[in-house]
């Protein structure tokens, strides 16, 4: 595996085979595993996916070793199917070419070797037929596979120290080798660098100035906008795309499109730079979860570039419907082009929160579009924009299972208490947030146990693309009780109480929190 990243720093990163067999699992789990994944562990679903992987590594690579030992050809034949695996995965991943084939044969080349040499020191494993003559008793000698067949012949002494010795330093050089090899592979392009070389400039549409109330003070209730370091990630991505923004470009072709390609300083320099605070959600986010976030976006109108290079909306006779976004390593998300271009602050982002885009939430440039759902509408390290139709494509997650338009439900959460909090009798503060992008909250009620519905506090409205934070004076008795949150929005539309999951297209239901009031 260290001497694959060695390789995979000439080839690049994502051809390794922790990385491809990595990618190629995310791809081939059924949905309801990935569900399960991110429900368990949210935004460390890769972190426990690379280090379950490097578990099952393990325990399989010990158990050919120890084969080895009494049959040398199942130690290369199990290494040789793990290199096939490798180079499989890395030949199927997009835009891959033959020397993607490379990280897997190098490191299977270096593994035969390796365990060669152990095997050379090991202790024999015990022959399949019982010894005779003077060797019978001697516990010095063992028996090894002199031919790679199997058929036994004496061998005398183990030197313990020496094996340990050559062990230990292969695993350290190993260690050694393979960090190395992948931070070469990470700083050799630095889009830490370029990006620290951006200076956004002032947007020709800046977002008007916070509303006094937007956010309120309360304990353990989540600022109004979300810091980028806390701002959730969910993609499909092992490895985050290090993108030289200096030989980047943005293709848009397509149905009823003037083909065109963008540079970054093409779009950093456009007189019609927008700023808006816009909520997004993923999809995957229970009732009640974390993977919804607030940010101030700069970026370029979507609809104002995709009508200079010829886009019409299907209203206007335009012959493609869905905007299909092409992410750097592959990732298809299909959007519909009504949606796009119906007046709502869809942009292709540069910024967030007043820097440049970070690397882990799209560099150079990403979509964001409110009202709808990340997996149809928020492409990240995005290099392509193509027009189509919703029969002629089907987008990454459409054949998964979900649906192919997703606006963002009407939902809201309880930040504080927490569930099974303890707390004194009295007035307590019970808050959150609540969100309808595109839409706007009307109101936002609590219920104490099975009682009857209480109006919220609600917190001054900065747009209607972004959540509200509310608050509600309980006054607590004694006991065990349940707080549970609704919110309705401007169109009239009150949470349902019936429960669904995420898949295909949004958790339903109302959150909930257990709680126990001293006496």
């Amino acid at each position: 595996m260290a001497v694959a990243e060695v390789g995979g720093a000439l080839t690049g990163p994502e051809a390794t085979p922790l990385l491809a067999v990595g990618d190629a699992v995310v791809d081939l789990v059924p949905q309801p595993v990935k569900e399960l994944a991110i429900a368990l562990f949210g935004t460390a679903d890769k972190v426990v996916l690379l280090g379950g992987m490097g578990v099952v590594l393990a325990g399989v690579a010990a158990g050919i070793g120890s084969l080895a030992r009494g049959r040398r050809w199942i130690g290369d034949a199990g290494i040789a199917l793990f290199g096939a695996i490798g180079v499989l995965a890395a030949l199927t991943r997009p835009d891959s070419g033959p020397l993607d084939a490379l990280p897997s044969l190098v490191g299977a080349a270096a593994a035969v070797g390796t365990l060669r040499l152990l095997l050379a020191l090991a202790p024999e494993a015990p022959a399949a037929a019982t010894p005779t003559g003077p060797m019978a008793g001697d516990t010095a000698s063992g028996f090894e596979d002199g031919d790679g067949h199997g058929e036994p012949r004496a061998r005398v002494g183990f030197d313990r120290r020496r094996f340990v010795a050559v062990a230990g330093a292969t695993a350290a050089l190993s260690g050694a080798v393979g960090t190395g090899a992948r931070w070469y592979s990470s700083s050799r392009v630095d889009p830490a660098g370029t990006r620290e070389a951006v200076s956004l400039p002032r947007p020709a549409s800046p977002a008007p100035p916070l509303a006094d109330g937007v956010e309120l003070d309360v304990a353990d209730q989540p600022p109004f906008f979300t810091p980028n370091e806390d701002f959730y990630r969910i993609d499909t991505v092992l490895s985050v795309p290090r993108i030289d923004a200096r030989a980047w470009r943005l293709r848009v072709h397509g149905r009823g499109v003037t083909e065109r390609e963008y540079t970054f300083d093409d779009l950093l320099n456009r007189s019609d730079l927008a700023e808006r605070d816009i909520t997004l959600a993923c999809v995957s986010n229970q009732v009640g979860g974390s993977l919804v976030g607030n940010a101030r976006w700069i970026g370029v109108p979507l609809a104002g570039l995709l009508r200079e290079v010829g886009v019409r909306p299907p209203d206007e006779g335009g012959p493609a419907d869905q905007l299909v976004s092409r992410s750097s390593d592959g990732m298809t998300i299909g959007t519909p082009v009504s949606d796009v271009m119906d007046g709502r602050d869809a942009m292709l982002a540069l910024g967030m929160n007043g820097e440049p885009l970070p690397v882990r939430h799209g560099f150079p440039l990403r979509m964001v579009v409110p009202g709808l759902y990340g997996y149809v509408s928020a492409c990240k390290w995005l290099v392509e924009l193509e027009l189509t139709t919703f029969d002629a494509f089907d987008a990454y997650w459409v054949p998964r299972g979900w649906s192919r338009e997703a606006p963002v439900k009407t939902q809201s959460r309880i930040d504080t208490p927490g569930g099974a909090d303890t707390l004194d009798a009295g007035t307590v503060t019970v808050a959150g947030v609540a969100w309808a992008q595109n839409v706007g909250i009307e109101n936002v009620e609590v219920r104490v146990d099975e009682g009857v519905w209480h109006e919220a506090t609600l917190a001054a409205e900065d747009t209607a693309d972004t959540w509200r934070q509310w608050t509600f004076e309980w006054d607590a008795s004694p006991g065990e009780h349940r707080l549970t949150v609704r919110a309705t929005d401007r169109d009239g539309r009150t949470q349902t109480a019936e429960e669904a999951p995420p898949s295909p297209n949004g958790a339903t239901g109302h959150h909930s929190v257990d709680v126990t009031v001293a006496s």
